[in-house]
């Protein structure tokens, strides 16, 4: 349904290829990671750590959610001491699992791409919960716009990683992720302590919030250069994946119809939603967003072409075509939770089969190292 059979080809013959040269990762975090793996059991399959991560993750949004549905609880200081710390617990484990996955994986003999297409598919969606479970922290003390756009820079670096592999095959992996792990898990730890009003103090006049912004922005702008010029290299070297410039540029058509679609709707929202309800327009991108990615890695790894139009565009224009032309609030809230629960389960339901049939065909367990038997 979701997986063609040219594309479960392709997976029989990819080969992992990454490139990490940040001195963080390879000094401090990976011999961490090193040593981390040694307490897993060599029964447990790898793919169990990467969605015990991404639970965690869950969990902690579904946690914030309650206590802070519309992020302004932080202004009010209402926050328990304990959920900071749980946070804190689900940032550093998150990464630690989605860490030494793949090393589990080694160590165990049970490599294969559908290892990586469950970790890369759930990163996409991670990626998402890392920016919305932070904004807790300086929730009432930033513009809620600010919160959309820092959300799009980070979306997009994800989204510019993958696209730099689906044009070179090659993984190149940004400095600043795990430096933005360590600083999202010390932010937590450091709340848990002196609680959010720490945060309301300037350092040097600056408020955090602000230091927080540039931070995610400058991170973004830095990284775009880099992957422009590798994707260069590539067509100059004769590697690039792709036969010309629109092929190149194809995984960035339907990112940039669902950012205009869905700002679109926010701008014009009769109930002005990041106003009224930022959180649920924020995890309706965030779910858009990482159906488009999950496609995206599909293609990459399968070495096939790029969806062009993502299927959930449709949806989305239909949506925002009905909240335009009758421009009532009751209407719109209607449609804004309809949406994102029915793309929620078709994106869920979408990544269970595409799963279930790369395990299908490659005879193994999802969440056993055993494989299965004819």
């Amino acid at each position: 349904m979701y997986i063609s059979e040219e594309q479960l080809k392709g997976f029989d013959s990819y080969k992992y290829r990454c490139i990490d040269s940040s001195p963080l990762s390879n000094y401090i975090i990976h011999p961490f990671w090193n040593q981390c793996v040694k307490l897993c059991p060599k029964w447990l399959a790898p793919n169990v750590l990467t969605i015990s991560g991404f639970l965690l993750l869950v969990m902690q949004f579904v946690l914030l959610s309650i206590y802070d549905p519309f992020y302004v609880t932080a202004k009010e200081g209402s926050f328990p001491s304990w959920v900071w710390w749980f946070s804190a617990f689900a940032q550093f484990f998150s990464h630690t699992l989605d860490g030494i996955d793949g090393k589990q994986a080694r160590r165990t003999g049970s490599s294969s791409p559908l290892g990586e297409l469950f970790d890369h598919g759930l990163d996409s969606w991670c990626v998402s919960f890392f920016v919305l479970n932070v904004y807790s922290v300086f929730g009432g003390s930033v513009d809620v716009g600010v919160y959309l756009y820092v959300l799009y820079v980070t979306l997009f670096a994800f989204l510019l990683s993958h696209w730099e592999k689906y044009n070179t095959g090659i993984l190149f992996l940004p400095w600043g992720y795990d430096l933005s792990q360590t600083a999202l898990f010390a932010i937590y730890v450091i709340t848990a302590i002196k609680s959010v009003n720490l945060w309301k103090i300037p350092l040097f006049g600056i408020s955090y919030s602000t230091v927080f912004i540039v931070v995610a922005f400058g991170s973004t702008f830095a990284a775009t250069p880099v992957a422009l010029y590798n994707v260069y290299l590539a067509h100059r070297d004769g590697t690039n994946k792709q036969s010309s410039l629109y092929e190149v540029l194809l995984p960035l058509i339907s990112p940039a119809i669902a950012f205009s679609l869905l700002h679109i709707w926010i701008v014009f929202s009769p109930i002005s939603i990041m106003t009224y309800n930022p959180r649920l327009a924020l995890f309706l991108i965030s779910v858009v967003f990482s159906n488009i990615s999950c496609r995206l890695v599909v293609a990459q790894m399968s070495g096939t072409r790029c969806q062009v139009i993502n299927k959930f565009l449709p949806v989305l224009a239909l949506a925002l075509s009905i909240t335009l032309y009758l421009r009532d609030a009751k209407v719109d809230n209607y449609l804004f939770w309809s949406v994102t629960v029915f793309l929620t389960l078709a994106h869920i339901h979408y990544g269970i089969v595409v799963v279930n049939t790369l395990a299908n065909h490659f005879g193994i367990k999802v969440f056993s190292i055993a494989k299965k038997k004819d």
